[in-house]
């Protein structure tokens, strides 16, 4: 494995820190403070901006509009962009679109991708995407309620979901919906594309979570679907295969969000450190010089080290030899990256003391949004288990052998 960065590649990344560091940081105060629609025209200014260097949509398809980098380079990029939390929308590269930008240019026909993913891909318009339930588990996407019941030349889809992010004024959404009630669990269900528009698509409300309900890009909301009907045209891929699209979707999706959470480590931890040297405990004495801080730098310094190799060697997996080749790190991963965030967040924020409870830094922002890491796209403790089968899998064959040659510990 080669993960040596190419002299372009170096050269983007530190455009983009500057960029993150003079243009977007300064823009927090005001994105923790109001509403995402009030700094929407200050982050349309810094778009145009982007977009004006040539690095927008990094991770998107180039006849498209976007930079089209490889799995590996994006996910430098998303440490880089992960710093804010505005990051990853200003370079036009945010979840979900990212993701249904995927799904649109590998399974999209041509009329879909005339329709959506062209002004998708330039940032004109916003979607979601529609598969967790209110009453069955996220983690086993192949429960799921709602339907897509065929009636013609349409699907009418009925159902309830929610965690929909983003889909306060998106455009459209992708809905995972049964459509193959009696086919084996995973391949009853398929992707369609709904316009938000359509009649019967009801967005009951933003979720508040840990106290804010956010709006635009920057929400979570719960969607009713009342006989919601669109063309079976609408259908992304073949039918009954959206639990395999999801599934190619997940692998890349996870490399995003990890690295976007070591981009989060690396913030903190600079923030701890700023702290640390200059916050006054006693006459002539900083919080650095204490030995359980010094203790808590060296271990949030080598997590990070450790969990971003075990990141970039996975996507080098994904890139070269494929997703099913890398189930086992993509489950690794999930946790170990997700837990290193949360304590190197938790560390840095008790170093700041009362002002880390605060939004006056980004910390507590971190400490609120970013606990659900362990939770969506699989519980930390349903990869363990994935992951621990997996492992087992070979010794549990060779059991009996293993007594029998008293071989156990050799």
């Amino acid at each position: 494995m080669d993960f040596t960065v190419s002299d372009e590649t170096r050269v983007m990344l530190e455009l983009m820190e500057q960029f993150i560091q003079q243009e977007v940081i300064p823009l927090e105060p005001a994105f923790l403070k109001t509403s995402l629609s009030e700094i929407e025209p200050k982050i349309g200014t810094l778009r145009g901006k982007v977009k004006q260097m040539g690095l927008w949509g990094p991770a998107q398809p180039k006849e498209y509009g976007g930079m089209g980098l490889s799995l590996t380079d994006f996910a430098l990029v998303s440490e880089v962009l992960g710093k804010s939390p505005l990051g990853h929308y200003i370079f036009g590269c945010h979840a979900p679109d990212a993701g249904n930008i995927e799904i649109l240019h590998d399974h999209g026909t041509h009329e879909q991708k005339s329709r959506w993913l062209e002004s998708l891909v330039r940032g004109e318009i916003r979607s979601c995407f529609s598969m967790t339930e209110v009453e069955l588990p996220g983690s086993n996407p192949v429960m799921m309620d709602t339907t897509a019941i065929k009636d013609g030349d349409d699907y009418v889809i009925n159902g309830q979901k929610w965690y929909t992010t983003s889909a306060d004024g998106a455009a459209f959404a992708i809905v995972m919906a049964v459509t193959n009630p009696e086919a084996p669990p995973h391949k009853r269900a398929s992707m369609i594309i709904v316009p938000t528009e359509t009649p019967g698509f009801d967005l009951v409300r933003n979720i508040a979570v840990m106290g804010h309900a956010g709006d635009g890009w920057f929400s979570h909301a719960e969607i009713l679907y009342h006989s919601c009907r669109v063309p079976r045209s609408n259908l992304l891929g073949p039918e009954g295969e959206g639990f395999r699209i999801a599934q190619e979707r997940l692998g890349p999706g996870r490399i995003h969000h990890t690295m976007r959470w070591l981009g989060i480590c690396r913030r903190s931890l600079d923030l701890l450190c700023k702290r640390a040297v200059t916050r006054t405990i006693a006459p002539d004495q900083v919080l650095a010089d204490r030995e359980i801080i010094q203790a808590w730098i060296a271990e949030s310094a080598a997590e990070i080290e450790a969990a971003r190799a075990l990141t970039l060697q996975t996507a080098w997996r994904i890139e070269h030899l494929g997703w099913k080749e890398a189930r086992q790190e993509v489950s690794m991963i999930k946790f170990v990256v997700a837990n290193v965030m949360q304590r190197v967040v938790d560390r840095a924020l008790q170093v700041f003391g009362g002002l880390g409870m605060t939004d006056d830094t980004i910390l507590a922002f971190f400490h609120r949004h970013e606990r659900a890491a362990r939770i969506y796209d699989g519980a930390d403790e349903v990869h363990k288990l994935s992951l621990a089968r997996k492992i087992l899998k070979p010794y549990r064959v060779r059991a009996e052998e293993i007594k029998e040659g008293s071989g156990v510990f050799r």
